[in-house]
């Protein structure tokens, strides 16, 4: 069987034939564009850089270019966004403005918020946040109340403590009151898409601040279902590490009264690319309903023969009095960007409601 083709490199959704694409929509739109200049400067040392690399180069292309003044920019822009064929690509159109765009504030605000729908503008919002968090705050407010979810997904992801790929915004790790506003203005959001950044936007603080998140959440009126759901992903790591009062707030406070049968963790021996299954049932061992949060940890073996332990979670539900709930999970064992394996023995917890409930291991074989 011929071996599958590796995907490609995700730098390359900018590469030279995306950067053709963009130049020739971009002189359809704006005659004077210099599409040869653009792909000449967009290109260079192209190998050699990132994607977050290429797309700022690619930016920077643009103003040189169409070396226009700002608002005439943004006005060809604004026609380029609705021809850049891949959404991701399009980031390059607001990285343009957290650029060039900060001498005009709310140009450069309003410009965010047009392109967004098109991919997103939260990493160009940050220098703005950078140099004037109040007043970028307040229009972000606005935001909650925009008829188009992507805004307002930009509302919250925007102003994100800890967002992926961007600089960190130390005040709001400091000061999670910053961005509440917000994130209470989105807490029954009907988007999906909102939700998730809301409760990924309070997972963020709960690193920091988990009392604080707790207290607010506390506050929210879990009745809306929208609202329950942000609650119950907003409180992912501190339910994953047991924490009584965030196992409350999504109706697993108690101690599970749960017996475990049947737990097996296979093979005993895996070699590296392989996978464990971890088995069991858990069963009822009280005379009313139960919520019960199960999860389970694996001690991974270190390059220097110590452990880390790393939880995941596997299932949530209801368990009526005399029930079993079957339970099985797949764990794969090979290497990944952020996490390589070494050989040795690797213990596995099971925990119900943050306690744990099992222990079982396997051996690791690497080479």
């Amino acid at each position: 069987m011929a071996e599958q083709a590796a995907a490609p490199a995700l730098k390359e959704i900018f590469n030279r034939e995306r950067f053709d694409h963009i130049a020739a929509q971009a002189k359809a739109v704006a005659p004077e564009f210099d599409a040869e200049l653009f792909v000449a400067e967009a290109t260079k040392n192209l190998d050699a850089l990132g994607i977050m690399q290429r797309m700022r180069q690619g930016a920077a292309a643009l103003k040189t270019a169409y070396p226009v003044d700002y608002p005439q920019a943004l006005e060809a822009l604004y026609a380029l966004a609705l021809r850049i064929e891949h959404t991701f690509a399009s980031l390059i159109l607001p990285e343009y403005v957290a650029l060039y765009g900060r001498h005009d504030f709310d140009r450069s605000l309003d410009a965010l918020r047009f392109f967004t729908p098109f991919g997103t503008s939260e990493a160009a919002i940050r220098p703005f946040l950078e140099e004037d968090l109040e007043r970028t705050l307040a229009v972000m407010q606005g935001w909650t109340k925009d008829e188009n979810d992507h805004v307002r997904r930009l509302a919250s992801e925007g102003c994100r403590p800890r967002l992926p790929w961007s600089a960190q915004l130390k005040a709001v790790i400091a000061d999670p009151e910053l961005t509440w506003p917000i994130l209470d203005a989105l807490k029954a959001d009907t988007s999906l898409y909102v939700r998730k950044s809301v409760a990924n936007h309070l997972n963020d603080i709960a690193k920091d601040h988990p009392g604080w998140v707790l207290d607010r959440l506390d506050g929210w009126p879990q009745g809306d279902p929208n609202t329950a759901w942000i609650v119950k992903h907003a409180l992912r790591t501190l339910i994953k590490q047991g924490e009584p009062r965030a196992l409350a707030l999504i109706g697993a406070g108690g101690e599970a009264k749960v017996r475990v049968e049947g737990f097996s963790v296979l093979p005993q021996t895996v070699k590296l690319g392989g996978h464990v299954v971890i088995t069991t049932d858990i069963v009822a061992a009280s005379d009313k309903p139960q919520q019960i949060v199960v999860d389970y940890a694996v001690h991974y073996v270190k390059a220097n023969g110590g452990t880390s332990r790393k939880v995941f979670k596997l299932k949530q539900f209801e368990l009526p009095q005399g029930g079993r709930q079957p339970l099985s999970i797949k764990r794969a064992m090979r290497d990944f960007t952020t996490r390589k394996h070494y050989p040795g023995t690797h213990r596995v917890e099971l925990m119900a409601n943050g306690k744990t409930v099992a222990e079982g291991e396997f051996e690791l074989v690497v080479g």
